[in-house]
């Protein structure tokens, strides 16, 4: 649930995806693999279930009002896949996953070229179509933010369900913050933060920039006179909620407590930032979503201490058998590639059907006002999903 050195991330990837524990291996020098076998084959993403198609947009934005943070030079930019419910039939082919370069940098950031072809990853099948038709409407529009050096694509299985069930979506890259983004123009930008970022403060540092990109985010996409989004007019004004992996999903409570046009928020196994933001985020709901590892604790990271500063509806859950990247397309795709993971054995399609089974039931129930009982304590069909109460 921390920010991690580039070497220690590249560690903890590598112990996701290759089916052996890594003896021996320290976070600064992870030992090489025994010879993997290339994984080829293109994986696929969980079909969305919900009642709409999804169609996809990019969309590039550039606030220059700010400075990056990371490149001290230049304005502060972004890229973001606007989801959105569509009509069945229109659009183009599925949207790439990703491109094969962008590819091959996060693989190599992580220790995986030469276990996975970049090409296979870059290929990953998703269900949303660029070009598809809106369903006409107003919807909850939810804000995705990723893990720290890894891209927006990595929360497409549930970028998908999400707008397959009413909801307008944008997943956000924040620029410099992962192994490879790729921008207009084909410019490449690469993780500038991994190395400023170390030692007390990180996290806070990220996690505050992330919010200054949200409400921008917020500013373009809502605006009444010149949006940024040719299909702005799907989105409802009144009803935005915000979630994010590891940092991104740290960054929804500073996001939340800096802009009032965020109602809600999940975190999404996320280090939170300390200290607690003192104006707090006014009794609006947040929810906790972890690995098996976030039970509550004393551990360096835990959620027990901001626990009682959440002074509306909360929830504190975790999934048993998964790990920090649980929440994103991870766990799918390494089953498909035959690279299982030791220590999160829960299968990757149920690891991805139970995120989004209570991502989605908090949003319906905090953005939509339909009852959720799923989210009123444990289900005999999911006994996976611990609730905590601290």
């Amino acid at each position: 649930m921390q920010i991690r050195h580039r070497t220690a991330a590249a560690a903890a990837l590598l112990a996701l995806l290759l089916p052996l524990p890594l003896a021996g291996t320290s976070a600064a020098n992870p030992a090489p693999a025994a010879a993997p076998r290339l994984q080829s084959a293109a994986p696929g993403l969980p079909l969305p279930t919900g009642r709409f198609a999804v169609g996809q947009e990019d969309l590039h934005l550039v606030d220059r009002a700010r400075t990056d943070p990371w490149a001290h030079s230049g304005p502060r930019e972004l890229m973001v896949t606007l989801r959105y419910p569509a009509e069945r039939g229109t659009g183009r082919a599925p949207a790439p996953y990703m491109s094969t370069e962008e590819a091959r940098l996060i693989l190599a950031d992580k220790g995986l070229d030469g276990v996975i072809d970049p090409a296979a990853f870059a290929a990953t099948r998703a269900h949303a179509r660029t070009g598809a038709r809106p369903v006409q409407g107003r919807y909850p529009l939810i804000v995705l933010s990723p893990g720290f050096t890894v891209p927006r694509a990595t929360l497409s299985s549930l970028a998908e369900e999400l707008a397959s069930r009413g909801y307008v979506v944008a997943a956000v890259d924040h620029a410099y913050e992962s192994a490879a983004t790729v921008f207009p123009g084909g410019r490449i930008l690469t993780c500038l933060a991994c190395d400023q970022t170390q030692g007390p403060g990180g996290r806070e540092a990220v996690t505050e920039v992330r919010a200054r990109d949200t409400s921008f985010l917020l500013d373009r996409l809502t605006a009444r006179r010149d949006p940024a989004w040719r299909h702005a007019d799907l989105i409802d004004r009144g009803r935005i909620a915000m979630a994010g992996h590891s940092i991104g999903g740290a960054a929804a409570l500073p996001a939340m407590a800096a802009d009032p046009r965020i109602r809600a928020g999940i975190d999404m196994d996320g280090t939170l930032p300390e200290p607690y933001p003192a104006a707090g985020i006014g009794g609006r709901p947040f929810m906790l979503l972890g690995s098996a590892a976030s039970v509550p604790g004393d551990t360096p990271g835990n959620w027990s201490g901001p626990w009682p500063h959440f002074d509306g509806w909360k929830r504190w859950i975790t999934l048993d058998g998964t790990d920090h990247f649980g929440p994103t397309d991870f766990p799918a795709i390494r089953d498909q590639l035959g690279l299982p993971h030791p220590e999160a054995p829960l299968p990757g399609s149920r690891a991805v059907e139970l995120t989004r089974r209570y991502v989605t039931a908090f949003f319906d129930r905090h953005l939509k006002g339909q009852a959720r009982p799923v989210l009123d304590g444990p289900s005999a069909d999911a006994p996976e999903v611990r609730f905590h109460t601290p």
